[in-house]
């Protein structure tokens, strides 16, 4: 699995992220736009807000969820050759592989220590009543892939949730988005190999 990160365009001086609108979640837009072929994981730091048009989770449809922040990493990963439970269970594998790296290298370990993972996205176990979130996720197919979306918030600025945010943690996005993108598409490496390496059975 390749993968890149993708520096913001510069307007006017000034460093802009592109703002997720999950219009992006669609298949080929790696190699269209990154001319990255194949399964790969492409990450950005950039806005979020997700239009009705583009929401994908039928749960946030049916609540007229709002999702957005004013600043995340964005991770989008594409795999050819995959249903839709693979995907989901690579979602879960990339929020756990989010969750360990917090974990290992944030300053802040009290916080870090407190992160677990639910489903497909990460809390902190802050006090009894209060669990804020630290990301956002979605899987879905396409006729020829399958598509995950999965966002960190950098920081808290314009969530309409209680979150927690890489500031909070101590962690530098651009090379949180490196690492995690590396340890992952490693990670999917040896599950490929590991179905290379048994034998069937009678």
């Amino acid at each position: 699995m390749k993968f890149k990160f993708i520096e913001p365009a510069k307007k006017s001086g000034k460093s802009s992220g592109e703002i997720y609108d999950g219009a992006q979640l669609v298949s080929l837009r790696a190699y269209l736009q990154h001319k990255i072929l194949g399964d790969s994981i492409i990450a950005w730091v950039g806005p979020c807000d997700i239009t009705l048009e583009h929401m994908v989770d039928g749960e946030d449809l049916n609540a007229g969820a709002e999702i957005r922040g004013g600043r995340m990493v964005h991770f989008i990963i594409e795999k050819f050759d995959s249903t839709l439970l693979a995907a989901v269970a690579l979602q879960r594998l990339l929020a756990s592989t989010v969750r360990d790296y917090l974990a290992e290298h944030s300053g802040k370990r009290a916080l870090a220590t407190s992160l677990y993972r639910s489903g497909d996205d990460v809390y902190a176990r802050v006090s009894k009543g209060e669990h804020p979130k630290l990301s956002i996720s979605i899987a879905t197919q396409s006729p020829v892939s399958s598509l995950i979306h999965f966002a960190v918030n950098v920081t808290n600025e314009g969530t309409p949730v209680k979150t927690l945010s890489l500031e909070d943690l101590g962690v530098e996005p651009k090379k949180f988005a490196l690492d995690v993108m590396k340890a992952f598409a490693q990670e999917v490496a040896s599950i490929r190999e590991a179905t290379m390496k048994v034998r069937w059975v009678k």
